[in-house]
């Protein structure tokens, strides 16, 4: 019995090309699994990141409000001890002047405090947030 030389390249080469079509397929499937997988993982990601960048801004307003209700916590304390001070029979002993003094030092300090933090802020590498007028 006598092959030709097609009959043996037909009987060689179709079963690895059959072996190499279901190899490749699996592989595409596979890689599109793992394609799938890495979007679902970065549309997760992106949506984390999202919430941790609505939790800061709701961390700074908070801050910001707990400043604004500091300062007007001194400033009531401030005209409380200045109007005491102005009634004649009050007597005002050292420990009011004392506590005004204190209030209007730490006062000042919060605001060169925070001061300091935004001309930081203005010139470090990070984004500049900045409103825009309206016109």
């Amino acid at each position: 019995m006598t092959i030709t030389v097609w009959q043996f390249l037909l009987a060689i080469g179709l079963p690895s090309a059959i072996i190499s079509a279901a190899v490749g397929f699996f592989f595409w499937r596979l890689q599109r699994k793992i394609s799938a997988r890495d979007a679902e993982q970065a549309a997760k990601e992106a949506k984390r990141e999202e919430l941790e960048a609505q939790r800061e801004e709701a961390r700074q307003k908070n801050e910001l409000i707990a400043i604004k209700g500091i300062n007007a916590a001194i400033a009531l304390g401030e005209a409380t001890a200045r109007a005491v001070q102005r009634i004649p029979d009050a007597h005002c002993n050292g420990d009011m002047h004392a506590a005004l003094e204190y209030a209007q030092t730490v006062k000042h300090e919060q605001k060169d405090f925070l001061i300091e933090q935004g001309i930081n802020a203005i010139y470090s590498d990070g984004p500049v947030h900045t409103k825009k007028s309206k016109k």
